[in-house]
Parts: structure tokens; C-alpha cells; sequence
């Protein structure tokens, strides 16, 4: 299964969604596979890996300059493979705009690979590498932050959604995931509601809550679940790992990979 995790808006908790749900995946047994499509590389840094020492990253791996095998770094805890991302990244549109069928880049190079699940942390804009991702995936996971503004910015992705659905990827399945929610505050509970009332559909059920724990596990090179096991954070990010497992049925991609 393929999951992309994407949001033109910034600081919604896209990356804290890949690290921590890819570990959660890992925790249950699963063959997990992260993918930094962001020039800022905060997935990459998140695993504690320097993004300026790296001599090859997903930028090369998507010009077919080199395997995606060569780029990889191996994460031991919980076991799982990073696909690295730099500044070099930024470069790319320029690159493949002009090379045909270019939407497919990324689906070839994660066809037929050997993991159970793949998650792709996409850069905060609509362009080329989220365009990529969409094609690419079988759900697109959407944080959104319980506040207004977050709100009103998802009808621009949806609609990047719907065409990617009706020109490159008509399976592709959607689900938005309620993060950095603050049931103290009447706002936070306003557009929670909000939410579940205008796509009861593609919610899912599972919210994040607001907690500086997320952003002391970035500061430490671990996910949520290896900086604070037990904390209410951790269970959350494994509930909707749960959550995702008994989802709708799996595509025929996924079935693939599992035999």
C-alpha cells in the first residue's frame, strides 16, 4: 500500500504523520518504506541523517541517475528504509517538466518494490512532486490542522485530488486526518466538527492531538513512538495505524507486494 501524505499548507504535521506512522507500521511486523519528497528534507532530519552529506538522494533516484537501492538508509529502530531528500530537490521541476509522461516518475520507481506499505512525505505546494505522489498512490492521507485557515486551504488540494483521479489515478482513495486538535479551545472543537460535517466520508476517525512531544522526538532523531512509547501521541499514531490496516480493500498493487 502506498500512501502519500500531503498538504499545500505548512506545519500541518505532515512529516510527524510519515515517521510516526511508519513506525507503527514497522511495530506490527510490516516492511515500511519512507520516501522524502520535500526539498527541506525534514523527514530526513527527523532520522537523524544530514542532508548535506548526502552525495545522492530521491533527486537523482527520479532523473534515473542512479537505483533507489543506493540512496537508501537503513533505520534500526523500529526497522524501516528512508529514501533521503536535500535542497537539490528543489531543482527537479525544472528538470522533468519537459520529459514525457513525467506525472509516472515516481509510480515506476515504486513499482514492484519489496515493502507491505510506502509512505511519501510531499513538499508544502500543489507542483510537480505532489503530482508525483498522487499519481503514485493508493490513498492520500491529508492532515489538517483544527483551525479555520487549514480548513478553507483543503478545497484546493481536493480539487488537485479530483484531477488527479479523473486523468492519471481514478483509484485513488482520500482520507483527512484531524491534527494538532485542542479540545480545550471552542475553535478547535468548532472546525473538528466542521470537518466530520463537510467530508463525514473521508474523515477518519482517529485525531491527533496538540503536544510538544512531537516536536521534541524531531529534536532527538526519533518518531513519537520510539521518543514517548506510552505517551496518548504514540497510541494515537497507532490507532490509525489500525485504523488504515482494516480500511477499505486493498488494491491489486498492494496485493502484489504481500505474496
Amino acid at each position: 500500500m502506498i500512501y502519500a501524505v500531503a498538504n499545500q499548507k505548512g506545519g500541518v504535521g505532515k512529516t510527524t504523520t510519515v515517521s510516526a506512522l511508519g513506525a507503527a507500521f514497522a511495530e506490527r511486523g510490516a516492511r515500511v518504506l519512507v520516501v522524502d519528497l520535500d526539498p527541506q528534507a525534514g523527514l530526513t532530519i527527523t532520522y537523524g541523517v544530514n542532508p548535506n552529506d548526502l552525495p545522492q538522494t530521491v533527486y537523482q533516484v527520479m532523473l534515473e541517475k542512479t537505483k533507489m537501492s543506493d540512496v537508501a538508509v537503513r533505520i534500526a529502530d523500529p526497522p524501516m528504509t528512508l529514501v533521503p531528500s536535500n535542497l537539490d530537490l528543489a531543482g527537479i521541476e525544472a528538470e522533468l517538466i519537459g520529459t514525457l509522461r513525467w506525472d509516472q516518475t515516481l509510480k515506476n520507481i515504486l513499482t514492484d518494490q519489496p515493502y507491505d506499505v510506502m509512505l511519501i512525505d510531499c513538499p508544502p505546494t500543489l507542483g510537480i512532486l505532489t503530482t508525483n505522489a498522487l499519481v503514485a498512490a493508493d490513498m492520500v492521507i491529508v492532515p489538517v490542522q483544527c483551525e479555520y485557515l487549514a480548513f478553507r486551504a483543503l478545497a484546493q488540494l481536493l480539487t488537485i485530488v479530483e484531477n488527479v483521479r479523473k486523468k492519471a489515478n481514478g483509484d485513488l482513495q482520500l482520507k483527512i486526518l484531524r491534527t494538532m486538535y485542542d479540545p480545550r479551545t471552542s475553535h478547535a472543537r468548532e472546525v473538528f466538527d466542521e470537518l466530520q460535517t463537510t467530508w463525514p466520508n473521508e474523515i477518519l476517525r482517529t485525531c491527533i492531538k496538540r503536544t510538544v512531544k512531537f516536536a521534541d522526538a524531531s529534536v532527538g532523531g526519533s518518531s513519537i513512538l520510539q521518543y514517548a512509547s506510552e505517551s496518548e501521541a504514540a497510541e494515537s499514531y497507532r490507532t490509525l495505524c489500525k485504523e488504515l490496516d482494516h480500511g477499505p480493500e486493498k488494491t491489486a498493487r498492494n496485493k502484489r507486494a504481500r505474496r
